[in-house]
């Protein structure tokens, strides 16, 4: 057995036994480096180990410290998303079931804050065995997630520019939209003029490209929104819809004006939901399968590999449009 790996047994044994507990200060690096006449190197990589499975942690100036008495913990993730909602919990369940046993996942939300997305991976940095990031449309992660060791490194949903390098699982916006439209051209032709509620500040800048590819390229009149709060509807249009929040506001509207949904409006919502499956009938929906983005991710990390994998993405006619 190599030697750090010595270490790593030796500290798990004195935990499972209960010569060390949670909270206790392990044998210092230097301490256990001259007494067994090892490189610091070498002692270095099993405190390190054990570090990245949330074993022990380290307080600068003081030393190492037990943080579990869990020594079954094999891999310890980190994982950041931008928000939570429905869809993403699909998409953390999926990845946890596939994921196996005695893997540890601490999930963080960085809400669409530099500051927060910047603090929460300094402050995690050597603390995981893996960094599974969602980016969303921040700008210059990249100069963030360098820090963080490459091979350690997972990209979820979008790869920005300077981000080409990992590893990940995402989705093509731009082309899930433009074809997931284009399949039901001749039911959105016999409306007036299709609306895209888009925020800049949210939204990926490949939902809007699609969106206007489609427009332009089939001459359909369209209009962008960013607030759905003033606008009154008009028969005759149809709506794409981005948030679930904004889906239940134009449903609102569209009871308040006694329109028939489908006959007067149509609506067609990204991200599908079992939700959507039931309200008013059915939304239509553009959706890629959240599962599925789950359990590809898992599949990357438990065999190690490294690719950029397009999630497929598909649109669910239902009796909204």
């Amino acid at each position: 057995m190599p030697k750090y790996k010595q270490i790593i047994a030796s500290i798990e044994e004195a935990i499972a036994n209960g010569v060390l507990k949670k909270g206790d200060q392990i044998p210092s690096l230097n301490k256990i480096k001259s007494k067994h006449k090892l490189s610091r190197d070498t002692v270095l990589t099993a405190f390190n180990e054990l570090k990245n499975r949330g074993i022990i942690h380290s307080v600068v100036g003081k030393g190492y410290y037990v943080s579990t008495e869990n020594v079954e913990i094999e891999q310890k993730i980190f994982l950041l998303f931008d928000e939570l909602n429905s869809f993403k919990e699909d998409l953390y369940n999926s990845f946890l079931q596939n994921l196996g046993k005695n893997i540890q996942i601490d999930i963080f939300f960085h809400h669409f804050n530099n500051t927060i997305f910047t603090k929460l991976i300094n402050d995690n940095i050597g603390d995981y065995s893996y960094y599974v990031i969602m980016p969303a449309n921040l700008k210059n992660t990249q100069k963030v997630i360098q820090n963080l060791p490459d091979d350690k490194v997972y990209i979820l949903d979008q790869i920005q520019k300077g981000l080409e390098k990992y590893p990940a699982i995402y989705q093509n916006f731009e082309k899930d939209i433009f074809e997931g439209l284009s399949s039901i051209l001749m039911k959105i032709v016999n409306y007036k003029k299709i609306i895209l509620l888009f925020s800049e500040d949210k939204q990926p800048k490949g939902i809007l490209d699609g969106f206007l590819l489609f427009c332009n390229q089939y001459n359909i009149n369209f209009e962008v929104l960013s607030s759905i709060d003033k606008r009154i509807p008009e028969k005759g249009e149809v709506y794409v819809l981005l948030e679930d929040k904004n889906l239940i506001r134009i449903i609102k509207k569209i009871k308040e004006r006694r329109f028939v949904l489908a006959k007067d409006i149509g609506v067609i919502s990204v991200n599908d939901t079992i939700l959507k499956e039931v309200v008013e009938n059915g939304i239509t929906t553009i959706s890629t399968d959240f599962n599925l983005m789950g359990a590809q991710l898992a599949e990357m990390i438990v065999n190690n590999t490294y690719q950029q994998i397009a999630n497929p993405s598909r649109l669910i006619l239902r009796k909204s449009i």
